[in-house]
């Protein structure tokens, strides 16, 4: 039968860090003097004495505050007095009891409770909660080796539900806290469900604590019998004469060669590092850098080589299908077949394709390999900074690699592979390094047939590929590496080669990736030309494939949801597929008008026309420049501004205007940065024409720079300037006599339709461009 607690006042022992529970029997150490005199208390009258738990186990001499108020009266069973003083004790969980009242002032502690009884009553949903408790409890015994098989056995035996909540909860290892929220719960129900909380909690713990220590366990027998195969292994091959660590990588890479032909200075390297693998353990972090880098070795092309298609006209056939026009390019690649039929082992040329984004560069290099027959590498070079992207790294470092040209020739796996570096105008440099420094050495004709990359660390013959690099200027480029490369200029095209493309690739190649049909979609011309006007502002074509593929995706929509099986596009209807226009370009103005001179300018997307605009007020004489213009541009209007003062009177301008206006000076678009000596000349007609105060022609477009004798300089980029002028309208354009030869590059379509003016002084700018 069970004990009852019936004493209202007794002494007490504060316990660090245990829970006590009623039936439960559980050993203390007890050393505070008031706890030990608490305890020769008891056991001068009836043994009886209450136990709690502190909420803090550091406090040494606790306070009510410091103390759960829901303990348990115990009885103490068994006590052994040690030598230091100290008590060992038995005591067994007799009730719970709640403290009302706690008192220290005595020499031992002592405390007035009140029993608290189990609230219960016996139910279905009662022995539901027990049945859980009790199958949980069973996993939980299983998982944690902590739990004594005797706490197992002794919940068989339990009848009641406060005995099983007592026998689970005193053998839970959990906190403090958690056990001390049972006790506290007068009902046995609540405390049965916080129990089985706990337990689900503790099971998952449990059980992905013991996945990961059979992991663990897994992966060091899987190590232990790894060694212990090799070891047999070794034996193995010690018996069969193949000594050596790594034998096994050995055997790999050897089959690998078999039947090639490398080169004797790589069979060297292979077989010294064969050497050095044999005496380096397996499991060592240098068995597997030396197996990388044989891997690399093995597998690099040394002997691998395309043989090259020299068939001229079926290289044209090809260029003609991929390409519109281009005509210089394409003979240049024709070129190029046509000596290596002759001269089979001539060294490649590096071709350098400069021009704005869109027109094909990209592209003429995937044809070139087509009509050499040759592999196709592509590698951006665009941000890239670090110069071990182009040679590779070290192999000290960890995860080091070849560079980008090393990889790509074991991605093309031939030596002789037509490899394509895009962007090279955006290479940077920063504290890594230059990696165009590092070009210098693979694009020289004359040095890369051993060219060293760090990490292979032997030299690779790049002497048979045939590099073509792509930029959109050349004012980035280092001049050393630049030097090394033939240039080849694609500016653009102009409106009518555009309408050709449009007809001849883009509309048919969209049409088929739409999964339209010919017949289901009909574009104009007329609405091709207003596409590439007023929708797209670019000297290539991508705006404009972009535009063609969206009338692609209105046209499929329409078909699939509406039924629609012919889409006719005229310059009417456009916007209905397009939109709104994006862009409007700088067209001529309506009327010749005094101080504004049409300017030409080559930006990256190609040639444009600009407004110089010049107005006078009265003034000191001061010049005033806007429009973010940089140094050399404001040189320009200086020596423009020198050269009108010095000759005022040849200009038939007031000597004393400089005393009484000032000039200012203006290039519309003052967001956009402007640079370059090729305003000189524009600067100047705009100047004469404010002083004279009579109009410059609305049509006619100029570019060149001048000195301060007045002579017109020659310029760079007369076909995109000339271009740019031709798409915004201009009928005129004024040029250096010195640039003459420059016109040969002009389409002959727009040089028959605008009128050229060469000229070696100002004073023929003034006669040409301002109205009399």
């Amino acid at each position: 039968m069970d004990k009852k607690w019936i004493l209202s006042e007794a002494p007490f022992i504060p316990l660090r860090n245990l829970v006590v529970f009623p039936y439960t029997v559980v050993p203390l150490l007890v050393g505070r003097p008031k706890s030990i005199a608490a305890i020769e208390k008891a056991l001068s009258s009836d043994k009886m004495i209450v136990v709690a738990s502190q909420k803090n186990g550091f406090v040494e001499e606790p306070t009510p505050g410091d103390l759960f108020d829901v303990g348990v009266g115990v009885e103490i069973i068994q006590i052994l007095r040690l030598p230091d003083g100290s008590y060992r004790i038995l005591i067994e969980g007799i009730q719970r009891v709640k403290i009302s009242k706690f008192d220290s002032s005595g020499d031992h502690w002592k405390v007035q409770i009140e029993p608290i009884e189990d609230i219960f009553e016996q139910s279905s949903r009662l022995d539901a909660l027990m049945r859980v408790a009790s199958d949980k409890f069973a996993i939980y015994s299983e998982l944690n080796k902590k739990v004594s098989q005797e706490a197992l056995l002794g919940l068989s035996n339990v009848d009641t539900s406060p005995r099983l909540v007592a026998i689970i909860s005193s053998n839970l290892f959990v906190s403090a806290e958690d056990k001390q929220r049972i006790l506290a719960e007068p009902r046995v129900e609540e405390q049965l469900t916080i129990i089985i909380q706990i337990l689900e909690k503790e099971n998952i713990i449990l059980e992905l604590s013991r996945k990961i220590d059979d992991e663990v366990r897994n992966r060091i027998e899987k190590g232990q019998k790894e060694y212990f195969l090799r070891e047999k292994l070794k034996e193995i091959e010690h018996e069969l004469g193949e000594e050596g660590e790594g034998a096994g990588i050995i055997s790999d890479v050897k089959k690998k060669l078999k039947g090639r032909k490398l080169p004797k200075h790589v069979m060297d390297k292979i077989n010294e590092e064969f050497d050095r693998l044999k005496k380096i353990p397996v499991l060592s972090p240098e068995s597997g850098v030396i197996q990388n880098y044989l891997d690399w070795l093995a597998t690099l092309p040394w002997d691998k080589a395309t043989v090259d298609t020299v068939d001229v006209d079926k290289a044209k056939k090809i260029l003609d299908k991929n390409h519109y026009d281009l005509k210089d390019i394409k003979e240049r690649i024709l070129e190029l077949i046509a000596v290596k039929k002759l001269k089979s082992d001539i060294k490649g040329p590096i071709i350098c394709f400069v021009g704005p984004p869109g027109v094909g560069k990209t592209s003429l290099g995937k044809a070139i390999a087509e009509t050499l027959g040759r592999k196709f590498v592509h590698v951006s070079l665009g941000g890239i900074r670090d110069e071990a992207e182009i040679r590779g790294h070290r192999r000290t470092y960890v995860g080091a690699l070849p560079g980008r040209i090393i990889q790509g020739i074991k991605q093309a796996g031939v030596r002789n592979p037509v490899f394509l570096l895009d962007e090279i105008d955006k290479v940077g440099a920063d504290f890594r390094g230059d990696p165009t420094a590092a070009l210098l050495e693979a694009l020289d004709p004359e040095q890369n047939n051993s060219f060293s990359d760090h990490y292979i660390e032997l030299p690779f013959d790049l002497s048979g590929v045939l590099f073509i690099t792509t930029a959109n200027i050349t004012d980035t480029i280092p001049p050393a590496l630049l030097d090394r490369m033939e240039s080849i200029s694609l500016p653009g095209y102009i409106d009518e080669e555009k309408l050709h493309i449009a007809r001849q690739f883009i509309i048919p190649k969209q049409i088929e990736n739409h999964g339209l049909r010919v017949e289901d979609v009909e574009i104009s011309d007329n609405a091709i030309l207003k596409i590439i006007n007023d929708y797209t502002r670019e000297a290539g074509l991508r705006n404009l494939e972009r535009s063609i593929m969206k009338i692609a995706r209105q046209v499929a929509k329409n078909k699939v949801q509406k039924g629609e099986v012919h889409a006719r596009i005229t310059e009417k209807n456009l916007d209905k597929y397009l939109g709104s226009p994006e862009f409007l370009r700088e067209e001529t103005e309506k009327k010749s008008m005094i101080g504004v001179t049409c300017g030409m300018v080559v930006t990256q997307a190609g040639g444009d026309i600009v407004y110089i605009e010049a107005t006078k007020m009265p003034g000191k004489g001061n010049l005033m420049l806007t429009g973010q213009l940089g140094d050399v541009m404001k040189e320009s209007a200086q020596a423009a501004l020198s050269y009108v003062r010095t000759h005022a009177d040849q200009l038939a301008i007031p000597v004393d205007f400089y005393d009484k206006y000032d000039i200012h000076i203006h290039v519309p678009e003052g967001a956009v940065p402007k640079e370059g000596p090729s305003a000189g000349i524009t600067i100047f007609v705009s100047l004469v024409s404010i002083l004279k105060s009579k109009p410059v022609k609305r049509d006619v477009a100029m570019t060149g720079e001048i000195t301060l004798r007045g002579r017109v300089l020659p310029i760079g980029g007369v076909k995109e300037k000339v271009l740019g002028a031709y798409r915004a309208g201009i009928k005129t354009v004024i040029l250096p006599k010195a640039n003459e030869k420059d016109l040969k590059e002009v389409p002959a379509e727009v040089f028959k339709k605008m009128n050229f003016r060469l000229i070696e002084n100002v004073e023929e700018a003034v006669k040409e461009a301002i109205e009399e």
